[in-house]
C-alpha cells in the first residue's frame, strides 16, 4: 500500500509538505525505545510512535522507514516537520492510540 492510499482509506493528518506519497509501506513497526527501533525496524516499515522529538527523523532515515505514524494524539513541532520535510520523511499524525492505529493498519490493508 502506497502511503497516499494510506491518507485516503484512513483520513489522518499529514504534517510534512512537499514529500513523496507514493512510497510503499511493506509493514508496521510500533516502538518509542529509539535504541531499540533502531535494531529491529525493517526497510519499508511504517513506524508507529508517540515521540516527537528530533532524534525520530534520523531514526527514520537510518531505518529507511516509509513513513513515521504519530499517535495518540501527540504533536510534531514545526521544526522537526521542517527536518523532516528536507529529509523527505513523511510524517502522519493519527490522533488515536498506538493500538488502535496498529489495527486501522491492519484493516487498512498493510
Amino acid at each position: 500500500m502506497l502511503i497516499s492510499e494510506l491518507i485516503e482509506k484512513t483520513g489522518w493528518k499529514p504534517v510534512t509538505k512537499n514529500v513523496d506519497l507514493n512510497t510503499e509501506i511493506t509493514g508496521v513497526y510500533c516502538g518509542d525505545l529509539l535504541s531499540w527501533v533502531m535494531g529491529n525496524g525493517e526497510p519499508g516499515q511504517a513506524w508507529i510512535t508517540v515521540q516527537v522529538h528530533m532524534n525520530i527523523i534520523a531514526v527514520s532515515k537510518l531505518r529507511e522507514f516509509s513513513c513515521i505514524l504519530i499517535a495518540d494524539g501527540a504533536n510534531l513541532p514545526e521544526e522537526i516537520a521542517a527536518r523532516a520535510e528536507e529529509e523527505e520523511i513523511a510524517v502522519i499524525e493519527t490522533g488515536i492510540p498506538v493500538f488502535e492505529t496498529a489495527k486501522k493498519m491492519i484493516e487498512a490493508g498493510v
